[in-house]
């Protein structure tokens, strides 16, 4: 079957995932925190499809409202009910929500955000982050994973086939440094239509002050903030990264959690800038085309509420509580033998890097001993630990016991690569 894969798909996957050693499995099935591949050798799961499990593998909630919903009809290309009620929710938790579109992935999300953005301000520039995901879209793949330093704001495309004038339109800096953002978004201020941020980035934290530092700009100069929450929404408790830091963005976009495992994505925010995408809209020079036929898919919507539906304050003091129990138990197993390592992340979501310096910014993260690290991280997957060496997630379904599983596998492969 792998040989198929090979034939058939570039690279032999369908996403980016590389597992450590360059392993390749073809997946069978998954329940709770497991997942079993085709032959069936079983993993304690930290992947969860890339973070939107966060209730585990074929959650029973979810899988009772999907097949209610699929022997309703699967699409239908209007308003459904459902969507209707997963709208709300988000209107209801988000601080920036009075308005949501939906669409099926975050690529799309982040895409359709800075559009806005664009037509709201009538300017073309964007502003980014240095090594901050924000999907596949052209904007998300300047400077995602840049090989060489930037002589900033200049950006790199990190994709073939990204179009030349992007380069121009696309401003860099590095995360967490606000001197280096008022630098540039006051030298470029007439250009810029949005700063668009990961609160989070990939499992960097900001810095006290930098969120609102960046709130305070965009106000100053009309530049629209966009946070990227298709990560932190709904993981970081009901408000996400808005409440939990306490910063209001004027759009944010969503994936993962929302549709519970299945393709949804969604920009919420201000009407005023929401309802530039009204399709009443159409012939005027600021009217933003935002449409797709799976759009607002009521599968994906009843997945997501059942899945948001678990999520009370119990839920994520179990999921905060469980990080925390897992990146302590990591940080020891490396002290235990001398080895300098930062376990980065917040809540539910962990990465380990092999280094004596504070994580700030993308290049702190690429000093990290990446190779020491994979060597390690081969050693854990083939204990039957699913995952990439680089950030993992937790969902309810882990238990006490999985977390010291693996932080007793990463004492394991620490100590035969320390041999």
């Amino acid at each position: 079957m792998l040989a198929n894969a090979e034939q058939l798909l570039p690279g032999g996957g369908v996403t980016s995932l590389s597992l450590p050693g360059g392993v390749r499995k073809v997946i069978a099935r998954g329940k709770g925190s497991r997942i079993w591949d085709v032959a069936g050798d079983e993993y304690v799961d930290y992947l969860l499809g890339s973070g939107p499990l966060i209730a585990g593998h074929a959650h029973p909630a979810v899988v009772d409202a999907v097949q209610r919903q699929a022997a309703l009809g699967s699409t239908f290309y209007a308003v459904t009910e459902p969507i209707l009620r997963l709208a709300q929710r988000i209107v209801d938790s988000v601080p920036c929500a009075e308005m949501v579109q939906f669409c099926t992935s975050g690529s799309e999300a982040t895409a359709y955000a800075l559009r806005i953005a664009r037509a709201a301000t009538g300017r073309d520039a964007v502003l980014k982050f240095e090594g901050g995901f924000h999907g596949a879209n052209d904007y998300a793949q300047m400077s995602l994973f840049p090989s060489v330093a930037a002589t900033y704001p200049s950006s790199q495309p990190s994709s073939g086939g990204i179009p030349h004038a992007l380069v121009e339109d696309v401003l860099v800096v590095p995360f967490n440094d606000l001197g280096q953002v008022r630098a540039v978004v006051e030298e470029n201020r007439n250009r810029l239509s949005a700063i668009i941020v990961e609160p989070v980035q990939r499992v960097i934290e900001p810095v006290p002050g930098f969120l609102q530092g960046l709130r305070d700009l965009a106000t100053r100069y009309g530049i629209v903030l966009i946070f990227d929450e298709i990560v932190t929404g709904f993981r970081l408790g009901e408000a996400g990264a808005q409440g939990y830091y306490g910063v209001k963005p004027d759009l944010a976009t969503y994936g993962k959690i929302i549709g519970g495992g299945y393709p949804l994505a969604a920009v919420a925010g201000q009407s005023t800038l929401m309802e530039l995408a009204d399709p009443g809209r159409r012939g005027k020079g600021d009217y933003v085309y935002f449409s797709g036929t799976l759009n607002g898919n009521p599968i994906a919507a009843v997945a997501g509420l059942a899945t948001m539906e678990l999520l009370d304050d119990a839920a994520y003091k179990r999921l905060f509580a469980a990080g925390e129990r897992l990146r302590g138990g990591l940080q020891d197993a490396f002290a235990r033998h001398d080895i300098a390592v930062r376990v980065l992340g917040i809540g539910p979501m962990f990465q380990v890097l092999i280094t004596d310096e504070t994580v700030r910014d993308y290049w702190g993260m690429q000093r990290a001993d990446s190779v020491r690290l994979k060597k390690i991280a081969a050693a854990v997957f083939q204990q039957g630990f699913f995952l990439s060496g680089d950030k993992g997630y937790l969902s309810l379904a882990h238990t006490d016991d999985d977390l010291d599983r693996t932080i007793q596998a990463f004492a394991v492969a620490i100590r035969s690569q320390s041999d």
